[in-house]
């Protein structure tokens, strides 16, 4: 990924004051540059991502020296870390799994929940969150990174001062507006590479466009790149967990008066997890709702869902298949799907082919242990999925083989790089 050699290659020894002439970092292929220019109006500066990204990594952040920011979305493993839940200082363990990095800079809002509005904020939040890197006070933390000289000294380069919490936020905010995704062989194949996607691949796009109907909330397309709606739906994960009614009312008295930082411990720390946006708005819509995770990738980013209670992409398959699990704020959206073992073979392997080209290893070595567990598959209902028993509505429109770049859906399309 030419985006995260660009920054890697650069040392702390380039630190220098800030500027705002920094070009647009080279963008991978299927994002376009006309929504980096939206979303990053101002490039960070090659001295800031260098800073960044030192942080990122400095498990100092963290109240005993051993976690950073990297611990819970590591660069080996697509910026996640391959468990059901991030696991914090004295391996205390969250609530909720932890989402990529990658293209986080294109998010609206960051967190499952959607709690914190930019990079800048969401940054702060796992610092002093007492289960995952535990500094008692933003103050705490200002002293601990003033007493590090290296630090110190890059930051007077930096800013001309000493740091603040918000200066430290901000070099981490911009070492992940760094972190994009993209030359997965799905772009080859929209660029007009019919060969970069093999025929069950092709088939599993076709069912993800039609009887699949992924792409209510997934849909990828030139001006929104995630395969994300970015919005939030209660698709049921949560729900055989909580009595959702009563939960919600002791929550209000909870949330009602709570400040941000209170809010973001409820979410990890507490049963109000399974809550969802609801912490945040306190509409009761919302109730159990979660944000559309990004699908590139999803491949190497498992397990799945806000609680990483879905441990391969067959189970997710499984779990759209029979409607969600049932609840009184489950999402309008959801019915069953009807998908035969072959469809879901055929989805599964079109969602494998969202992986970034740097990512192919991984690739190999996650579908490989995925596949092996095709045995066990606890969300599947098949009698449900094929409409043998239950009522959740009619099937989907059969898929349509088509390439929707032909039919003009996608917008112009770049070409491959060369």
């Amino acid at each position: 990924m030419k985006a995260i050699s660009f920054a890697g290659a650069l040392t702390l020894a380039t630190v220098a004051l800030a500027d705002n002439s920094a070009a647009p970092p080279p963008l991978p292929l299927g994002l376009s540059p006309q929504l980096y220019k939206l979303t990053v109006p101002q490039p960070p500066t090659p001295a800031q991502v260098t800073l960044g990204e030192k942080l990122f990594n400095e498990k100092r952040l963290s109240a005993d020296n051993s976690v950073s920011c990297a611990t819970c979305h590591d660069p080996a493993k697509a910026f996640a870390d391959g468990k059901p839940q991030a696991v914090g200082i004295k391996n205390q363990v969250g609530q909720r799994n932890s989402p990529t990095v990658l293209n986080a800079l294109f998010l609206a809002t960051q967190f499952w929940d959607g709690r914190a509005a930019t990079l800048e904020d969401q940054a702060k939040l796992p610092i002093l969150n007492p289960i995952e890197m535990g500094m008692p006070s933003p103050e705490a933390v200002v002293t601990k990174v003033r007493a590090i000289p290296e630090y110190r000294d890059a930051f007077q380069k930096l800013n001309g001062r000493e740091p603040s919490y918000d200066d430290i936020a901000s070099a981490i905010a911009a070492f992940e507006r760094t972190r994009m995704a993209g030359n997965a062989r799905f772009d080859r194949f929209l660029t007009g590479n019919s060969n970069a996607l093999s025929a069950q691949e092709k088939r599993g796009w076709a069912l993800f466009n039609g009887k699949g109907r992924c792409n209510s909330c997934h849909a990828g397309n030139a001006v929104s790149p995630l395969f994300s709606d970015q919005k939030f739906h209660n698709i049921g994960v949560a729900a055989h967990k909580q009595d959702f009614v009563q939960l919600a009312s002791e929550a209000l008295r909870v949330v009602r008066a709570g400040d941000e930082e209170q809010i973001d411990r409820l979410a990890l720390e507490s049963k109000f997890s399974e809550l969802g946006r609801f912490l945040v708005t306190r509409h009761e819509n919302d109730i159990g709702s979660f944000k559309t995770p990004t699908l590139r990738n999803v491949g190497v980013t498992g397990p799945y869902m806000h609680d990483g209670s879905m441990a391969t992409l067959w189970d997710v398959v499984d779990h759209y298949n029979k409607g969600g699990i049932t609840n009184p704020y489950l999402d309008g959206g959801m019915q069953r799907l009807g998908l035969t073992e072959p469809e879901i073979d055929d989805l599964v392997a079109f969602l494998f082919a969202l992986t970034s080209e740097d990512f192919a290893a991984l690739e190999k070595k996650e579908l490989t242990a995925q596949r092996a567990r095709k045995t066990k598959r606890p969300e599947r209902d098949t009698a449900v999925a094929l409409g043998k028993k239950g009522n959740l509505g009619d099937l989907a429109p059969n898929p349509d083989l088509k390439n929707p770049a032909d039919l003009g859906l996608y917008g112009p399309v770049a070409a491959p790089e060369k």
